[in-house]
């Protein structure tokens, strides 16, 4: 989203305040973006909001000229790499598909050569409304990208299709429009966060992953056309529409779920934070408190990463969390357990650690050390892909 510049479309339905938290997103995202209202939009919330979070004029008028902006609706649109029209209400959606244009919006998505993107939110008769369903399809075979709705009850109290999506579905399938394709043909088996090992009914052991740098994984790969297997005892809302979330809740759990999909994915990504050690025997009924100390005997869990076949062609990423001898550590993994590659992270800093939003990684191989330096997630994410496409083309 970096540097994008994004034209927002904002409609007149009850789901209109829902596009002030997508441009706060989009403007946090380091997106530029640019806000068109229609009048009626106007009637659901103010123009000075979105004024505000984009800190650029909001336009609504037809003929208005903005202060200090580029002249009519021309200029907005060839400057856009998104139109986006969020809520698009039934009304818009007809003018589109008859090419109406009447006011500054219609006018400036007829003008636009940028990818158009529509998320529509309305009643469910509306909705489900054959004109409706129809225009839609029009748009589609135009090349539109026409979002889904979701469902459940609506402002009016009807309960079905029609909702506006989540504001971070939608923030996923504008990055997604906006991303190359270069996974395309692609399938990876991607997992993610802590496994867990039962004590007792009701106390477990498990340790401090977040799943975040693999859910990023998951999402970029998604983004850039490829095909995934999210194998993790949790997903992403945002995720589970756009991957095939495997869930699970132990250490073999996984092994059996990574020996399944592995079977016909092209590259295992291993960012996931398993157990090692797990209770030799979990107890049928709650374990009581009492005077003294409470010992448990571990076992160690199957190693994934070494039991899992593998074919010819297959690329196998791995990680290493270490706290200390980051390099060291991960070269002696990279090699015992031939991996193609290790992406190695300091634990031990509050900055990078778990449940962090940046990381700093080292990607090792056997012939050498490719120092990162500190980005966010997704970015780390983004040339660990990057560095998978190139080990796949050597092979």
């Amino acid at each position: 989203m970096k540097g994008k510049n994004i034209v927002l479309g904002v409609t007149g339905g009850i789901a209109a305040y829902k596009a002030a938290d997508l441009c706060s997103r989009l403007i946090k995202a380091g997106a530029h973006v640019d806000v068109v209202m229609t009048k009626h939009a106007t009637s659901f919330i103010n123009p000075l909001t979105f004024q505000t979070l984009s800190g650029n004029p909001v336009v609504v008028e037809q003929f208005e000229t903005p202060t200090g902006w580029e002249l009519a609706h021309i200029s907005l649109s060839q400057k856009a790499d998104l139109f986006a029209v969020v809520p698009a209400t039934a009304n818009m959606i007809g003018k589109m598909a008859n090419g109406i244009a009447d006011d500054f919006l219609s006018t400036a998505i007829l003008a636009t050569t940028a990818p158009v993107m529509v998320a529509p939110a309305m009643n469910t008769k509306m909705f489900e409304h054959p004109a409706v369903q129809e225009n839609m399809e029009t748009l589609r075979r135009r090349g539109v990208l026409v979002l889904d709705t979701a469902e459940g009850r609506l402002a009016c109290g009807d309960i079905g299709k029609g909702k506006l999506l989540d504001v971070e579905e939608i923030v996923f399938a504008m990055e997604k429009s906006l991303t190359k394709t270069d996974f395309s043909g692609v399938s990876l088996t991607i997992t993610a966060g802590p496994t867990a090992a039962a004590i007792d009914p009701v106390r477990l052991i498990t340790n401090r992953s977040t799943g975040k740098m693999g859910f990023e994984l998951a999402k970029q790969a998604s983004q850039r056309g490829a095909r995934v297997d999210l194998i993790a005892r949790t997903c992403p809302k945002s995720l589970q529409s756009v991957v095939n979330w495997i869930p699970i809740e132990t250490t073999s759990d996984m092994a059996e779920a990574v020996a399944s999909s592995f079977q016909h994915t092209d590259g295992l990504i291993m960012a996931a934070a398993p157990l090692d050690y797990q209770p030799n025997r979990v107890e049928k009924e709650k374990i009581k408190k009492g005077d003294g100390a409470l010992q448990l005997t571990l076992v160690r869990t199957v190693d994934i990463l070494r039991t899992t076949p593998r074919k010819a062609g297959q690329v196998v990423i791995g990680f290493a969390a270490e706290s200390q001898n980051l390099i060291e550590n991960a070269k002696k993994k990279c090699e015992e357990k031939a991996l193609d590659l290790v992406v190695a992270n300091d634990i031990s800093r509050a900055d990078i650690g778990f449940g962090s939003e940046e990381n700093q990684v080292a990607l090792v191989d056997l012939d050498g050390v490719e120092s990162l330096p500190k980005m966010t997630k997704a970015s780390v994410a983004d040339c660990i892909l990057d560095r998978f496409l190139r080990i796949r083309e050597s092979k």
